[in-house]
């Protein structure tokens, strides 16, 4: 365990250290000087240019320049915003936080719903429930997410008025009762998503040679159950991990259709404005959140599964 564990987690510092890579050059990727993109939409002068160069140590070879914002990264300073002048950092405390709650809401709401559902259809294959949800997964899956909120918004925040309809609140319940639209808003495309996912892998388990079996021994169908699940379980757990990462990083258009403060809407005007720090803390912030969820999947999977552990590794 400690041995898998360990490899694991040196090939998550091995990845974000080349993603670091990768998001440190887009400074230089970007078009034009990038003292000019620091500095902003203001018409700069020659001394701004050269004590703008030796505050970002753009005057210093590339590699040099990575090696010393790595230290910054590590030190968690990510720089000040070319549009507020505020520290990314603080910026991100707060909106990173907001997106981190709403992503988790929408994930509990996806695997609470969706994969119980996709349980029962699967053990009820053809039924009217299968292929009613089957349908629903479908549109489900097809609606954008931006469409979804808009009718939920009409619905429940201007029809018949139970939700708000934008902002966050005051206070931690508040904050709470502003964010269930979003979430569910989130979930409903993800959770179609896993249900599909949760019905394929059960309805395989169910034609394999051992369940004919343990009903042909006399097996109760709640001892046939437990076994079937225990072993679809592996591929829930992978696309559940995935789920959540797609949500925190994805969460772009329903911050915008809500009106929330997150990272998502933070990172779209930030790339409008060509707030170049700014868009690599939060690039750098999804990429470590996505890497510690594999690393947190590829640990759950050798726990649940004897066929890892026999071998060591995925």
């Amino acid at each position: 365990m400690a041995r898998f564990v360990l490899v694991r987690l040196a090939a998550t510092v091995v990845l974000l250290l080349v993603l670091s890579f990768v998001v440190f050059g887009l400074l230089h990727l970007a078009p034009g000087d990038p003292a000019r993109n620091l500095a902003g939409p203001r018409e700069p002068t020659q001394e701004l240019l050269d004590a703008i160069r030796r505050e970002h140590n753009l005057d210093k070879p590339f590699i040099t320049q990575y090696v010393l914002w790595l230290g910054q990264v590590f030190q968690w300073d990510f720089g000040e915003s070319i549009r507020s002048g505020i520290t990314v950092t603080s910026e991100l405390a707060s909106r990173g936080l907001l997106t981190f709650k709403l992503a988790l809401m929408a994930f509990l709401l996806t695997i609470g719903v969706a994969v119980p559902m996709g349980v029962r259809a699967a053990w009820k294959a053809g039924s009217l429930f299968d292929r009613g949800v089957s349908f629903l997964s479908i549109v489900g899956v097809g609606a954008p997410s931006y469409a979804i909120g808009l009718v939920l918004l009409y619905l429940f925040g201007v029809w018949v008025e139970i939700f708000p309809v934008y902002g966050t609140g005051d206070g931690l319940v508040d904050e709470l009762w502003h964010l269930v639209l979003p979430a569910i808003t989130l979930a409903i495309g993800m959770g179609a998503l896993v249900f599909k996912l949760t019905r394929t892998a059960v309805l395989g388990e169910l034609e394999q040679d051992y369940v004919t079996f343990a009903r042909s021994r006399g097996l109760s169908e709640r001892t046939v159950r437990s076994l079937v699940l225990r072993n679809a379980l592996i591929p829930i757990v992978t696309s559940s991990g995935l789920v959540f990462a797609f949500l925190f990083g994805g969460t772009i258009l329903v911050e915008t259709t809500f009106a929330l403060p997150g990272i998502g809407g933070y990172l779209a005007s930030s790339v409008t404005f060509k707030d170049i720090p700014v868009v690599q803390a939060v690039t750098l912030l999804t990429a470590v959140v996505i890497a510690l969820t594999a690393l947190a999947v590829d640990v759950l999977t050798y726990l649940i599964d004897p066929r890892v552990r026999a071998r060591g590794l995925t």
